[in-house]
This record gives structure tokens, sequence and C-alpha cells, in this order.
């Protein structure tokens, strides 16, 4: 079964830093693109950081200067780091991927099931 196995959410007081990694496991030939969504209650669903499989990375302009993202192609994981939180990044972070699953299969994505983080004010 491949999945994608997010870690690292947390309660944390503004101002903070946190560290989210998602590991992705089973059976992958490749993976594209990965990424962090986030969906906070009663909001829609945003895409917070996108890195390619060459490294070259965007972000939300609400994260930009706080957020970093990057990926260990060895380990098939990903990482956003989180630094300077405010109570409006409180919400629930997906990360995905863009896997093939054989050499000649169509590339699909992957979603995990996500990892809480709250901020405090």
């Amino acid at each position: 079964q491949v999945q994608l196995v997010e870690s690292g959410g947390d309660l944390v007081q503004a101002g903070g830093s946190l560290r989210l990694s998602c590991v992705a496991s089973g059976s992958i030939f490749s993976i594209n693109a990965m990424g962090w969504y986030r969906q906070a209650p009663g909001k829609m669903r945003e895409l917070v950081a996108h890195i390619t499989n060459g490294g070259t990375a965007n972000y939300a302009d609400s994260v930009k200067g706080r957020f970093t993202v990057s990926r260990d192609n060895a380990k098939d994981t990903v990482y956003l780091q989180m630094n300077s939180l405010e109570p409006e990044d409180t919400a629930v972070y997906h990360c995905y991927a863009n896997v093939r699953r054989r050499l000649k299969s169509v590339p699909y994505d992957l979603w995990g099931q996500g990892t809480q983080v709250t901020v405090s004010s």
C-alpha cells in the first residue's frame, strides 16, 4: 500500500516554530512534485508550499519569509519548517506527492491524512 504519513503537528505559542515531516512509503517508482496544503475550520483548502523534484519551491503569499519547504529524495520525505507562527496558521496540514508507481504508469496525486497545527495567541 502506498501512503503518505505526516508528523510534527503540535500546539505552539505565537512566534514559535514547528517542523512538519511527511514520508512516502510503499511501492513507488518515482515522486515528482511534493508539498503541503492546509485547511482551517470554515475555510477553503489553501496551498501552502510546493516543491519540484529538482528543488524549486513556491509559497503562498501568507507564509513567504516564514515557512520553508524542503525534501530529501533519498528518503521520499518532504518537510515544512514553520517559523514566526501566527494564530492564523492554525489548521490541519496535509502533505501531497505526485507519484508514479511503475516506469510507464500514469502519475497521480497521493495525500496524507493530515496533522493538526494549533497556534495560540
